[in-house]
Order: structure tokens, then C-alpha cells, then sequence
């Protein structure tokens, strides 16, 4: 079966950090540009990131620059979101999504991608 696996969630103060991961499951990442998005409850799902195939390209939504960073390790199958600074605007369910290849990569649309994963929690709460 052919998933994204998202982890590494939880329940943060503001100002906190976490990392979150994305495993590709049943095929390998390396083939598509991986995006993250998020969504908080009652809001359309909204794109925070991009990075190209290769790594050598990255976006970032205007709400999150800075403060987030994302990386992949293509031998390890896994991309990254290195979630900094965190406010309490940023609680919402974070998704992994894999999608077509584009360089420079750009923040597309959900409906663009092809593979998603369950999603992980992100509660910033003080």
C-alpha cells in the first residue's frame, strides 16, 4: 500500500518547537516534490511548504517564514518540517502530501498532489 506516514505532533506552549516527519511507505519519495499543509478546524487546507525532489529547492508560506524550516533525507525516505516559534495560530492537523515534480518548487493546491498522509496534531496551547 502506497502512504505517507506523518509523526511527531503533540501538544506545545507557545514559542515551543517540534519536528515533524514524513515517511513514505510502499514507494519512494524521491520521485515527486513533497509539500506540507495544514488544517485548523473550520479552515480550508492550506499549504505551509515545498521542497523539490532534490532538496535544492524550498517555499514557504508568507504566515510561517521564517519559523519553519523544511529538509529532506532521501536515503532515509523521510521529509522534514522543522516547526520553530510556535503560535497559537499555527494549531492544526499538519499533512504530508506528494506531488508532481516542479523545480523551482512552489506551494500548489491540495488537489494537486497525489499521495497524502493521515496527518499529526499540532496543538500550541499555553
Amino acid at each position: 500500500q502506497l502512504q505517507l506516514v506523518e509523526s511527531g505532533g503533540g501538544l506545545v506552549q507557545p514559542g515551543g518547537s517540534l519536528r515533524l516527519s514524513c515517511a513514505g511507505s510502499g514507494f519512494t519519495l524521491d520521485y515527486y516534490n513533497i509539500g506540507w499543509f495544514r488544517q485548523a478546524p473550520g479552515k480550508e487546507r492550506e499549504g505551509v511548504s515545498c521542497i523539490s525532489r532534490s532538496g535544492g529547492s524550498t517555499a514557504y508560506a508568507g504566515s510561517v517564514k521564517g519559523r519553519f524550516t523544511i529538509s529532506r533525507d532521501n536515503a532515509k525516505n523521510t521529509v522534514y518540517l522543522q516547526i520553530n516559534s510556535l503560535k497559537l495560530e499555527d494549531t492544526a492537523v499538519y499533512y504530508c502530501a506528494a506531488g508532481p515534480v516542479a523545480y523551482p518548487c512552489y506551494i500548489n493546491q491540495p488537489d494537486d498532489n497525489i499521495y497524502w498522509g493521515q496527518g499529526t496534531q499540532v496543538t500550541v496551547s499555553s
